[in-house]
């Protein structure tokens, strides 16, 4: 098996998180990636999906451009990212825009490809998993640790991301993500 592209994109992640810390958790933010790429490994071997999975917050939370890692792994790996990014919107701040950046992320998920469906999912699990586990230990506390505190928010959010892999739905990972969805959110409602 050729991981060349693999261990390049693994290393390239590793450097452009450098120093970095996973919000409100204590450990290096590579763990997040490294997961998610895990995550995605049980759904396809595909290397460039998994480079794409690791890579899949260069764009979003480092000063990488598209461009440059389109020069460093090629377009389609760009592209995957790309699909999996975030965007701010010029003039609000983080909090202000959250809505609409996490419609547009429904949105854009919906009309991936179910190769880019499967890199969300590694992604959106990951972040689901720390969100359970953390969610046992604080309740709702938890939630004053993000730019939006509303867990209604949040229960919005993760319910459009399962609707829009319902593609997935097959995959145990996407069952599991559907079940930690239920277990922190149960029947808050949605706004």
């Amino acid at each position: 098996m050729d991981t060349a592209i693999l261990d390049k994109a693994i290393l390239f992640a590793v450097k452009e998180h450098a120093g970095t810390e996973r919000r409100g958790k204590g450990f290096p933010y590579i763990v997040h990636p490294l997961e998610a790429m895990s995550i995605t490994a049980t759904m396809t071997s595909d290397q460039d999906l998994l480079a794409a999975a690791v890579l899949h917050d260069v764009l979003e939370d480092t000063d990488c451009t598209e461009e440059r890692l389109e020069e460093e792994f090629g377009p389609h790996i760009a592209s995957l990212v790309a699909g999996e990014s975030d965007c701010l919107i010029a003039g609000l701040s983080e909090a202000d825009s959250w809505h609409s950046r996490k419609q547009a992320a429904i949105d854009r998920i919906r009309s991936q490809s179910r190769e880019g469906k499967m890199i969300a999912l590694g992604d959106k699990l990951s972040n689901m998993r720390a969100i359970g586990a953390d969610y046992q230990i604080l309740g709702d506390k938890l939630w004053q640790r993000f730019h939006v505190t509303d867990p209604a928010e949040h229960a919005w959010h993760y319910r459009g991301l399962a609707d829009s892999l319902m593609e997935l739905a097959e995959m145990p990972f996407y069952r599991e993500f559907t079940r930690l969805i239920d277990q922190v959110f149960g029947q808050k409602q949605i706004s």
